[in-house]
């Protein structure tokens, strides 16, 4: 092999290898963005420092409740179901949060995006101290009129609505949501 020979083989393998690390930055990068359009396309429609949209809300046993008959008060709409086990696991820090801001004006609405049975969901309701009086119930496809308006498509989520009907937190968990509450004037 002569020494010509050898500068054009060692030149042929250093372009492949720079094109085989190329594709390959290209797919990553075509990856990222992919991960990042599934997540973005996920989140909550609206996030904090927005205005809560005019919804009514088909709340169970009661007539439905429009969410701009709780402004004056800062209001949690919680995203839940029966069968999902973060959720679930949540439940009782939500219920602590509620039995100390309730009497300051802090109200929930659950909504469950539900697969069992409305007779499991009332049970579960009954059996974690879930007293708020504000519960609906949805399709589990995530394809009901809340899920939809606000773009939910896993769960648990919650946004946090201020007194004005602005929303000051999305997916705060239980902890970040005690302290907001706990800096907030809560009135009632």
């Amino acid at each position: 092999m002569n020494i010509e020979h050898s500068k054009t083989l060692n030149s042929d393998i250093k372009t492949f290898v720079l094109k085989k690390n190329i594709s390959r930055l290209l797919l990553a990068i075509v990856a990222i963005l992919a991960a990042w359009y599934f997540y973005h396309s996920r989140q909550p429609r609206f996030s904090s420092g927005e205005m809560a949209p005019e919804c009514v809300i088909a709340v169970a046993g009661q007539a439905p409740l429009k969410l701009s008959d709780l402004r004056g008060r800062p209001v949690l709409l919680h995203f839940w179901g029966t069968w999902c086990g973060p959720c679930r696991a949540e439940n009782p820090e939500l219920v602590k949060l509620y039995n100390e801001f309730h009497s300051k004006g802090f109200e929930i609405v659950s909504i469950a995006i539900e697969r069992n049975s409305e007779a499991a969901w009332k049970s579960v309701i009954q059996s974690e101290g879930m007293k708020w009086p504000y519960h609906a119930i949805e399709s589990g496809r995530f394809d009901g009129p809340m899920a939809t308006l606000f773009n939910v498509h896993a769960i648990p989520a919650t946004l946090l609505i201020d007194a004005s009907g602005q929303i000051i937190a999305t997916n705060p968990s239980p902890l970040v949501l005690g302290k907001i509450l706990s800096e907030q004037t809560l009135t009632n």
